[in-house]
Protein backbone atom coordinates (compact mmCIF):
# COMPACT_ATOMS: atom_id res chain seq x y z
CA UNK A 1 0.00 0.00 0.00
CA UNK A 2 2.95 2.11 0.78
CA UNK A 3 4.22 1.79 -2.53
CA UNK A 4 0.86 2.58 -4.41
CA UNK A 5 0.31 5.70 -2.27
CA UNK A 6 4.22 6.87 -3.11
CA UNK A 7 3.35 6.37 -6.95
CA UNK A 8 -0.06 8.09 -6.75
CA UNK A 9 1.86 11.26 -5.45
CA UNK A 10 4.62 11.00 -7.79
CA UNK A 11 1.84 10.86 -10.67
CA UNK A 12 -0.29 13.77 -9.23
CA UNK A 13 3.25 15.46 -9.11
CA UNK A 14 4.32 15.05 -12.62
CA UNK A 15 0.82 16.21 -13.42
CA UNK A 16 1.23 19.41 -11.14
CA UNK A 17 4.52 20.09 -12.70
CA UNK A 18 2.93 19.72 -16.07
CA UNK A 19 -0.10 21.81 -15.42
CA UNK A 20 2.39 24.86 -13.93
CA UNK A 21 3.78 25.06 -17.53
CA UNK A 22 0.82 26.99 -18.58
CA UNK A 23 0.96 30.48 -16.96
CA UNK A 24 -2.10 31.46 -14.96
CA UNK A 25 -1.52 35.09 -15.59
CA UNK A 26 -3.33 34.44 -18.78
CA UNK A 27 -7.37 33.53 -19.67
CA UNK A 28 -7.27 31.09 -22.80
CA UNK A 29 -7.24 32.82 -25.64
CA UNK A 30 -6.49 35.69 -24.32
CA UNK A 31 -5.94 38.52 -27.33
CA UNK A 32 -4.31 41.01 -24.76
CA UNK A 33 -1.04 38.01 -24.36
CA UNK A 34 1.65 39.12 -25.76
CA UNK A 35 2.65 37.13 -29.19
CA UNK A 36 5.42 35.25 -30.03
CA UNK A 37 8.62 37.32 -31.58
CA UNK A 38 8.58 36.62 -35.36
CA UNK A 39 11.77 34.02 -36.67
CA UNK A 40 11.91 33.79 -40.66
CA UNK A 41 12.69 30.29 -41.01
CA UNK A 42 16.00 28.98 -42.41
CA UNK A 43 16.65 26.72 -45.37
CA UNK A 44 17.23 23.30 -45.75
CA UNK A 45 20.68 22.04 -46.80
CA UNK A 46 21.21 20.43 -50.44
CA UNK A 47 24.12 17.89 -51.06
CA UNK A 48 26.25 20.63 -52.93
CA UNK A 49 25.00 23.96 -51.09
CA UNK A 50 24.34 24.82 -47.28
CA UNK A 51 21.03 25.67 -46.08
CA UNK A 52 20.16 28.97 -44.06
CA UNK A 53 20.08 29.60 -40.81
CA UNK A 54 17.01 30.91 -39.10
CA UNK A 55 17.21 34.68 -38.74
CA UNK A 56 17.69 34.37 -34.78
CA UNK A 57 20.65 31.70 -35.20
CA UNK A 58 24.14 32.85 -34.07
CA UNK A 59 26.00 31.58 -36.90
CA UNK A 60 29.39 29.56 -35.93
CA UNK A 61 30.23 28.78 -39.32
CA UNK A 62 29.32 30.69 -42.66
CA UNK A 63 31.91 28.48 -44.57
CA UNK A 64 34.50 31.31 -44.44
CA UNK A 65 36.59 31.29 -41.32
CA UNK A 66 37.17 29.49 -37.78
CA UNK A 67 36.78 33.30 -36.77
CA UNK A 68 34.88 32.02 -33.93
CA UNK A 69 36.45 29.00 -32.62
CA UNK A 70 39.65 28.50 -31.24
CA UNK A 71 41.70 26.07 -29.95
CA UNK A 72 41.67 24.19 -26.66
CA UNK A 73 44.93 26.27 -25.48
CA UNK A 74 42.78 29.65 -27.03
CA UNK A 75 44.88 29.48 -29.69
CA UNK A 76 44.11 30.51 -33.23
CA UNK A 77 41.78 27.60 -34.74
CA UNK A 78 44.19 25.38 -36.64
CA UNK A 79 41.48 23.20 -38.67
CA UNK A 80 41.44 23.72 -42.51
CA UNK A 81 38.63 24.99 -44.17
CA UNK A 82 38.29 25.19 -47.90
CA UNK A 83 35.12 24.83 -50.52
CA UNK A 84 32.51 25.83 -47.45
CA UNK A 85 33.57 23.21 -44.96
CA UNK A 86 36.59 22.85 -42.63
CA UNK A 87 38.04 19.89 -41.86
CA UNK A 88 39.49 17.90 -38.88
CA UNK A 89 43.58 18.13 -38.72
CA UNK A 90 44.74 15.29 -36.99
CA UNK A 91 46.55 16.16 -34.11
CA UNK A 92 45.95 19.20 -33.59
CA UNK A 93 43.37 19.11 -31.29
CA UNK A 94 39.51 19.77 -30.38
CA UNK A 95 38.27 22.83 -31.18
CA UNK A 96 35.75 25.10 -29.18
CA UNK A 97 33.88 28.56 -29.44
CA UNK A 98 34.25 31.58 -28.17
CA UNK A 99 31.30 32.23 -26.70
CA UNK A 100 29.71 30.07 -23.93
CA UNK A 101 26.40 28.65 -24.77
CA UNK A 102 23.54 27.26 -21.70
CA UNK A 103 20.43 25.71 -22.78
CA UNK A 104 20.17 25.87 -27.01
CA UNK A 105 18.90 24.15 -30.48
CA UNK A 106 22.20 23.31 -32.19
CA UNK A 107 22.44 22.44 -35.88
CA UNK A 108 25.42 20.84 -37.29
CA UNK A 109 26.05 19.21 -40.48
CA UNK A 110 29.30 16.49 -40.78
CA UNK A 111 30.94 14.36 -43.99
CA UNK A 112 32.57 11.25 -43.30
CA UNK A 113 36.23 10.61 -44.99
CA UNK A 114 35.23 8.97 -48.56
CA UNK A 115 36.41 6.06 -49.54
CA UNK A 116 35.98 5.44 -45.75
CA UNK A 117 39.22 3.85 -43.90
CA UNK A 118 39.77 1.35 -40.58
CA UNK A 119 36.93 -0.09 -38.97
CA UNK A 120 35.10 -0.01 -35.48
CA UNK A 121 35.75 3.80 -33.22
CA UNK A 122 38.88 3.74 -35.99
CA UNK A 123 36.72 4.72 -38.48
CA UNK A 124 35.52 8.59 -39.18
CA UNK A 125 35.45 9.41 -35.49
CA UNK A 126 35.10 12.99 -33.90
CA UNK A 127 32.05 14.19 -31.56
CA UNK A 128 30.08 17.40 -30.70
CA UNK A 129 30.78 18.42 -27.45
CA UNK A 130 27.99 20.16 -25.41
CA UNK A 131 29.26 22.53 -22.85
CA UNK A 132 32.63 21.06 -23.98
CA UNK A 133 31.35 18.32 -21.87
CA UNK A 134 28.59 16.13 -23.53
CA UNK A 135 29.46 13.57 -26.37
CA UNK A 136 26.82 13.44 -29.43
CA UNK A 137 29.35 10.93 -30.93
CA UNK A 138 30.34 11.75 -34.98
CA UNK A 139 31.06 8.35 -36.48
CA UNK A 140 31.01 6.46 -39.87
CA UNK A 141 28.46 3.97 -38.57
CA UNK A 142 27.37 3.40 -42.22
CA UNK A 143 27.64 -0.50 -42.32
CA UNK A 144 30.07 -0.84 -39.86
CA UNK A 145 30.11 -2.29 -36.59
CA UNK A 146 30.77 -0.81 -33.23
CA UNK A 147 29.57 -1.03 -29.60
CA UNK A 148 26.04 0.78 -29.41
CA UNK A 149 26.86 3.44 -27.17
CA UNK A 150 29.45 4.45 -28.87
CA UNK A 151 27.90 4.47 -32.93
CA UNK A 152 27.13 7.36 -34.54
CA UNK A 153 24.10 9.89 -32.85
CA UNK A 154 25.06 7.95 -29.43
CA UNK A 155 25.34 9.74 -26.52
CA UNK A 156 28.45 8.80 -26.01
CA UNK A 157 28.90 5.77 -23.35
CA UNK A 158 25.33 6.17 -22.40
CA UNK A 159 22.45 5.90 -24.47
CA UNK A 160 22.89 4.41 -28.10
CA UNK A 161 20.54 5.90 -30.66
CA UNK A 162 17.38 4.56 -31.51
CA UNK A 163 18.15 3.83 -34.68
CA UNK A 164 21.03 4.09 -37.17
CA UNK A 165 20.01 6.89 -39.44
CA UNK A 166 23.53 7.22 -40.89
CA UNK A 167 24.36 7.89 -44.49
CA UNK A 168 27.55 6.89 -46.74
CA UNK A 169 31.03 8.30 -46.47
CA UNK A 170 31.19 11.66 -48.41
CA UNK A 171 27.52 12.29 -48.07
CA UNK A 172 26.28 15.24 -45.51
CA UNK A 173 24.44 14.47 -42.68
CA UNK A 174 22.68 16.69 -40.07
CA UNK A 175 22.09 16.66 -36.17
CA UNK A 176 19.38 19.06 -34.61
CA UNK A 177 20.02 18.94 -31.34
CA UNK A 178 17.64 20.46 -28.53
CA UNK A 179 20.03 20.78 -25.43
CA UNK A 180 19.16 22.13 -21.85
CA UNK A 181 22.20 22.32 -19.40
CA UNK A 182 22.05 21.31 -15.74
CA UNK A 183 22.01 23.00 -12.90
CA UNK A 184 23.05 23.39 -9.32
CA UNK A 185 22.28 24.98 -6.39
CA UNK A 186 24.93 27.40 -4.19
CA UNK A 187 26.56 24.34 -2.60
CA UNK A 188 27.21 22.73 -5.52
CA UNK A 189 24.86 20.21 -5.95
CA UNK A 190 23.32 19.39 -8.77
CA UNK A 191 19.11 20.24 -9.23
CA UNK A 192 18.28 19.13 -12.80
CA UNK A 193 20.58 17.31 -14.75
CA UNK A 194 21.21 17.96 -18.78
CA UNK A 195 18.45 16.64 -20.98
CA UNK A 196 19.07 16.42 -25.06
CA UNK A 197 17.08 15.42 -27.92
CA UNK A 198 19.06 14.30 -31.32
CA UNK A 199 17.50 14.31 -34.54
CA UNK A 200 20.01 12.70 -37.31
CA UNK A 201 19.10 13.07 -41.03
CA UNK A 202 15.57 14.20 -40.02
CA UNK A 203 14.96 10.66 -37.65
CA UNK A 204 14.23 11.05 -33.74
CA UNK A 205 17.29 9.49 -32.52
CA UNK A 206 17.46 10.24 -28.90
CA UNK A 207 13.98 11.37 -27.20
CA UNK A 208 14.74 13.76 -24.28
CA UNK A 209 16.79 11.80 -22.33
CA UNK A 210 18.82 12.35 -19.49
CA UNK A 211 22.35 12.42 -19.28
CA UNK A 212 23.87 10.79 -16.52
CA UNK A 213 26.89 13.21 -16.31
CA UNK A 214 30.20 14.18 -18.22
CA UNK A 215 31.50 12.25 -21.10
CA UNK A 216 34.22 9.53 -20.50
CA UNK A 217 35.55 6.54 -22.39
CA UNK A 218 34.86 3.66 -20.49
CA UNK A 219 33.64 5.52 -17.41
CA UNK A 220 30.70 7.21 -16.09
CA UNK A 221 32.01 10.36 -14.22
CA UNK A 222 29.53 11.86 -12.14
CA UNK A 223 28.54 15.71 -12.22
CA UNK A 224 30.68 18.76 -10.86
CA UNK A 225 29.03 21.83 -10.39
CA UNK A 226 30.10 24.04 -13.55
CA UNK A 227 28.49 27.66 -15.04
CA UNK A 228 25.22 27.42 -16.81
CA UNK A 229 26.93 28.49 -19.83
CA UNK A 230 29.98 27.14 -21.24
CA UNK A 231 31.44 26.70 -24.78
CA UNK A 232 30.68 24.43 -27.92
CA UNK A 233 33.46 21.99 -28.59
CA UNK A 234 34.29 19.33 -31.59
CA UNK A 235 36.53 16.63 -31.05
CA UNK A 236 40.01 15.83 -33.00
CA UNK A 237 39.92 11.91 -32.95
CA UNK A 238 42.47 11.79 -35.61
CA UNK A 239 40.24 11.55 -38.64
CA UNK A 240 39.57 14.16 -41.33
CA UNK A 241 35.82 14.93 -40.50
CA UNK A 242 34.40 17.58 -42.32
CA UNK A 243 32.18 19.92 -40.71
CA UNK A 244 29.83 22.84 -42.49
CA UNK A 245 26.58 25.08 -41.43
CA UNK A 246 26.75 24.99 -37.84
CA UNK A 247 24.11 27.88 -36.40
CA UNK A 248 22.92 27.80 -32.71
CA UNK A 249 19.67 29.21 -31.30
CA UNK A 250 19.82 30.43 -27.56
CA UNK A 251 16.68 29.08 -25.46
Amino acid sequence: MKCLALSALLFLASVAACEAQVDPNWQIHDRNRPVPAVVTPGSASTRDTPGRAPSDAIVLFDGKDLSLWAQKDDSAAKWKVENGYFEVVPKTGELHTGDAFGDYQLHVEFSEPNPPKGEDQDRGNSGVFLMGLYEIQVLDSYQSKTYADGQAAAVYGQYPPLVNASRPPGQWQTYDIIFHGPRFDGAGTLTRPARVTVIHNGVLVQDNVQIAGPTAHGDRPKYQATPEKLPLALQDHNHPVRYRNIWIRNL
